[in-house]
């Protein structure tokens, strides 16, 4: 079972995908549009990511603000989602992401990526940290049902 992580923006969408048991999350790439509303080729190319690696289930970034409210950006991410579930069959789980981005900056500074270059990779990096945080989630639950028995 292969998980896709999304990171939703306005011109890229951050992909990374789970290795097959579920532990870990890898980048793939980012897939980049010309406007925000552009959004046919997108949704083909992660079609395409998701028969490769045979996804069966998408995580996709909730941007909420950090009062824990829904802005512009969350909107636009739950019309997103309701997009990939009607394109690809597959259950789309919202996932928080505050604090992705800026978490996928700092590891590219501490790994001396230089700060031209960063935008290369953070959207895909951040994907990674969505997804990550999920399959954890998963781990935890697994582990506490395990616990309770």
């Amino acid at each position: 079972m292969r998980v896709m992580g999304l990171d939703y923006g306005s011109k890229t969408v951050g992909v990374a995908i789970s290795d097959p048991l579920g532990l870990t999350a890898q980048p793939i790439e980012i897939v980049r549009r010309k406007s925000e509303n552009k959004l046919r080729q997108t949704l083909a190319r992660l079609e395409a990511l998701i028969q490769e690696y045979q996804v069966t289930r998408i995580v996709l970034g909730f941007p909420k603000n950090m009062n824990n409210t829904i802005g512009e950006r969350a909107l636009k991410s739950l019309e997103f989602k309701e997009m990939l579930e009607r394109r690809t069959g597959l259950s789309v789980v919202m996932w928080d992401e505050r604090l992705t981005t800026v978490e996928a900056n700092r590891t590219l500074i501490e790994g001396k990526v230089r700060r031209e270059d960063r935008g290369k990779y953070v959207d895909a990096l951040a994907a990674v940290f969505i997804l990550q945080g999920y399959l954890e989630s998963l781990c935890a639950l697994e582990t506490t049902e395990m616990d309770g028995k």
